[in-house]
């Protein structure tokens, strides 16, 4: 598993800043949750694609063709984008509302956050400790001679990684499911909602809002802080 933990280089196993246990767990996905953008996208456009993805990102969000196959497509659209392209991508990066609010709600409170996404460590390296989160796991891509290649390197993060993930990290930390709670927004995030104590649709697809615990209305996670333990 590829997981990066706050304050510390990528793949380590070592916990640092993170407690060794936790009263409970909020797991939230990046793209269009965490934040309000699609990186994917964002990496697209430098290849003149940008339209092309999004269409295609939408339809795997909406739960309408599989995910690690959608995905795999659409990185080959990347091919030959230069890497310098992750800093460009990281700088249009819009934090979802209410984001620094919640995670703060969720430190003060004894829990700890974690991202679990189907989007890229190249950006989440930077915007998640930038808001606060404590662990992240996402895929990475292939690069050479400092250009992507196409290709998504080891397995993808998918829907059943996502719900392993949640799983792992809540045992790591001691906390019992119930007092887990998973936000996201597309197809791909329902497995991880059902494992979860509470699963509750953000900004979401109709797909993925008739099948969560709760649906919170507005764009703004500041409204998820009522609904933590106390």
């Amino acid at each position: 598993m590829d997981v990066t933990r706050r304050g510390l280089a990528p793949r380590t196993a070592s916990v640092e800043r993170v407690p060794a246990t936790a009263r409970f767990l909020v797991v939230l996905d990046a793209d269009s949750t965490l934040i309000r953008n699609e990186v994917i996208e964002l990496l697209a456009d430098e290849a003149g694609r940008g339209a092309e993805v999004a269409a295609a990102t939408e339809a795997a969000m909406r739960g309408e063709v599989d995910f690690a196959t959608s995905l795999r497509s659409r990185v080959h659209a990347l091919a030959g984008v230069p890497t310098e392209a992750f800093e460009r991508a990281i700088a249009r990066i819009d934090p979802t509302p209410g984001v620094r609010e919640l995670i703060a709600a969720v430190h003060e409170r004894g829990g700890v956050v974690g991202v679990v996404s189907g989007g890229f460590h190249e950006v989440l390296d930077t915007v998640a400790p930038d808001l606060g989160v404590d662990l992240w796991r996402a895929n990475r891509l292939v690069a050479v001679d400092g250009a992507l290649t196409g290709e998504v390197d080891g397995d993808i993060v998918d829907a059943r990684a996502k719900a392993d993930t949640l799983r792992r990290w809540a045992d790591e930390l001691g906390v019992s499911l119930p007092l887990t709670f998973a936000i996201g927004d597309g197809a791909n995030d329902l497995e991880m909602m059902a494992t979860a104590g509470l699963g509750l649709a953000f900004n979401a697809k109709p797909a993925v809002r008739e099948r969560a615990d709760l649906v919170v209305g507005a764009v703004d996670l500041s409204q998820v802080v009522a609904l933590l333990p106390r």
